[in-house]
């Protein structure tokens, strides 16, 4: 009986090779595959340069990678102020980023849809509207965490215009 009981002690007290096992690391699968979620934010603001000249302040998502890594899904809202009837925008835009997250600069370009009213809608049969955009930009290295942006926004196939400035965070960092 004693015997059992060293026997007993003595397998508990030895590590099983099973016990031992470390996990690999986690890594990300690649630059290629579709990822959604909320990777980062941004804040802008800016000039309509068609029509009545308004600031516009706006905010952006940056909703995750279409296909690579390189090319991504940006919700958006905007709204005009001043010189005329406010103006409000929700868009939802792919945009390809001609370098990587780790570059000084990061020029890039895309295209997109938004809707977009003004205060009177509901009495204007043509709103809220949908329309087609453009956009060219580049992001600009601020800190570890942010970058510059500077991005020419052409809505409505170029009828109407902006351009932004602002700031948005750094993706990998």
């Amino acid at each position: 009986m004693m015997r059992n009981v060293w026997l007993v002690l003595v397998a508990a007290a030895t590590p099983v090779p099973a016990q031992e096992f470390h996990p690999p690391p986690v890594r990300r699968s690649g630059s290629r595959g579709t990822r959604i979620g909320l990777f980062g934010f941004g804040t802008r603001g800016g000039v309509s340069l068609s029509g009545s000249t308004q600031l516009v302040v706006g905010v952006t998502l940056d909703g995750g990678d279409l296909l690579v890594d390189r090319l991504r899904i940006r919700p958006s809202g905007e709204i005009g102020l001043f010189n005329g009837a406010n103006t409000y925008a929700g868009s939802l835009e792919a945009l390809y980023r001609f370098t990587g997250d780790e570059e000084s600069v990061t020029p890039y370009a895309g295209f997109g849809f938004s809707f977009a009213g003004h205060d009177g809608c509901g009495s204007d049969p043509d709103c809220p509207a949908l329309w087609a955009n453009a956009l060219l930009g580049f992001e600009l290295h601020y800190r570890s965490t942010f970058n510059w942006l500077l991005e020419f926004h052409g809505m409505d196939m170029f009828r109407h215009s902006r351009v932004h400035l602002g700031l948005t965070t750094r993706r990998g960092n």
